[in-house]
């Protein structure tokens, strides 16, 4: 997939657009993506506001699971639970992967680092998943 196509994993989401979230990899249960931390992006201390990184670890999560089948599968979230474990600066890196899918429901987990590797922070998701006709 082209990265500047304007789709975030062959998605129109208009809200990983406003962020600036960038595809980088997909395919197998598996999704990679970035971010650059702006300063409209940043809480009160200046670090990356939590509710950037859940958008970032939520849409790559089901990203994952929407990669297992391209065509057909649509996610949406039931359960998220994520844990902040560092100041998330500069260039942030999400990268998830699919633990379990059954036939309506599948969960995942993704980790953010920064630009050194330093773990940021990390969530795992339920998702329902709708199946859609192919295209």
């Amino acid at each position: 997939m082209k990265k500047d196509d304007g789709l975030f994993f062959g998605l129109e989401i208009p809200f990983s657009r406003m962020v600036g979230a960038r595809s980088v990899e997909w395919g197998d249960g598996r999704a990679v993506a970035t971010v650059d931390v702006r300063p409209e992006h940043t809480n009160s201390h200046g670090f990356a506001h939590g509710g950037l990184l859940v958008t970032m670890l939520d849409i790559t999560m089901g990203s994952a699971i929407r990669s297992l089948d391209r065509d057909s599968i649509r996610c949406v979230t039931v359960n998220l639970s994520t844990s902040f474990l560092s100041a998330g600066t500069g260039l942030l890196t999400f990268e998830a992967r699919v633990l379990h899918k059954g036939r309506t429901l599948a969960t995942a987990e993704c980790d953010a680092r920064d630009a050194k590797g330093a773990l940021v922070s990390k969530a795992t998701g339920t998702f329902q998943m709708r199946h859609v006709e192919k295209r």
